[in-house]
């Protein structure tokens, strides 16, 4: 039987489990830029094995702001909710703050980009500052409004505003996805527009009591595995009619080709059929994680995921100096950039930084449970 303290390991290490795999996705987008395609998810060009590697990268969002949500209900508990929301809203400015900073600078390599990308960190910043407002409300309605947005946002798909009107800003950072004119020649580019995320981190919320320690460990599993399978029961069938949530899949007569095309999904805004499976494999992976808590490699994640922004800014870092390192000792070997020939290459980088960037991260990681009197560190 699980014991109570895994609930909170298995938080952790789900986030490290999916921090591991957005590494492998960001060693992709450093490494394979002269393999860059127009989507790496379109199931009828991209080869396979590439179209799968990105797959797994689709778990990596919905999983850190349902856990987002998850988690700022778990701190809820211990304090009274104007207390939580203001940590809810510092927090969030903070993480909008850095993306626009380091984070740009780590893509871009410059203090004065051309382009602001304004993604997960943004993101999860502009989703925990409407959950710091909108947790005062009920946890019924809370989970009402998730499941409506999340289920029904594709509905909006119809609605496109042009950069004339005065609802083009806003609309492009809820549900449409565009370049906003900033200032002088920078412009934003709104990658993860926002209002489907909200409604997954009102759900990671309403889930809470599930991880409450009142909750028998046992009946914790049963609902994460059934609602689990559940979402990936409906993702199969509304998938399957074709109808709504996402653009038609296609009968190749090839299986594989046609199994790629029911399992491709949009991302940017993400659809229905990206939400429903993501969203369930991420429940029925917190069940798994909770069973086989003793099982060495659980710590293991759970202490990548316990320092989550450490990870994440350093891993951005390294991979810039790495491929610098790279052009100016070996030159541009695929044509313009610096990459490597096989997506195996790929993985073998991902798992060799990996290993190099566990101990800094332990380190971090003890530093944020040792030093709880620095304020700043719980920010990361």
């Amino acid at each position: 039987m699980p014991s109570s303290h895994s609930r909170l390991q298995s938080i952790d290490a789900l986030r490290g489990l999916v921090m591991l795999f957005m590494l492998l996705d960001h060693v992709r987008e450093t490494f394979f830029l002269h393999r860059q395609v127009s989507d790496p998810m379109d199931a009828l060009s991209v080869e396979p094995e590439l179209f799968f590697t990105r797959l797994l990268s689709a778990l990596c969002a919905p999983v850190f702001i349902f856990l987002t949500g998850l988690s700022a209900w778990l701190y809820s508990q211990k304090r009274n909710r104007r207390d939580t929301s203001m940590f809810l809203l510092k927090r969030g400015l903070f993480l909008v703050l850095l993306e626009l900073t380091l984070v740009n600078l780590a893509w871009n390599g410059t203090l004065v980009p051309q382009t602001l990308w304004l993604q997960v960190i943004w993101c999860i910043g502009i989703c925990m500052i409407v959950l710091a407002a909108a947790l005062h409300l009920s946890r019924g309605v809370l989970l009402v409004l998730g499941a409506l947005i999340v289920t029904g946002h594709n509905l909006l798909d119809p609605l496109l505003f042009s950069s004339d009107s005065p609802w083009f800003v806003p609309w492009a950072i809820l549900h449409q996805r565009e370049f906003i004119d900033v200032v002088g020649d920078t412009r934003a580019r709104t990658t993860y527009p926002v209002l489907p995320w909200i409604g997954v981190i009102l759900l990671g919320w309403g889930a809470g009591p599930w991880f409450a320690q009142r909750t028998e460990p046992d009946e914790r599993l049963r609902l994460l595995v059934r609602w689990g399978a559940g979402l990936l029961l409906a993702f199969v069938v509304v998938r399957y009619v074709n109808a709504y949530g996402e653009q038609p899949w296609v009968a190749t007569g090839d299986a594989l080709r046609t199994s790629m095309s029911f399992l491709s999904a949009r991302k940017y805004p993400p659809s229905l059929m990206f939400l429903l499976p993501t969203l369930g494999l991420c429940l029925l992976l917190l069940a798994m994680l909770e069973r086989y808590q003793a099982r060495r490699w659980v710590p293991v994640l759970a202490l990548f995921g316990a320092a989550p922004m450490f990870f994440y800014l350093l891993h951005l870092y390294v991979l810039k100096a790495l491929y610098w390192l790279a052009l100016a000792l070996w030159g541009a070997n695929q044509g313009d950039y610096f990459g490597v020939a096989h997506v195996r290459s790929l993985w073998l980088c991902s798992v060799v930084l990996a290993v190099v960037l566990y101990p800094p991260t332990r380190w971090f990681a003890a530093l944020k449970q040792r030093r709880r009197d620095i304020a700043w560190l719980k920010y990361f």
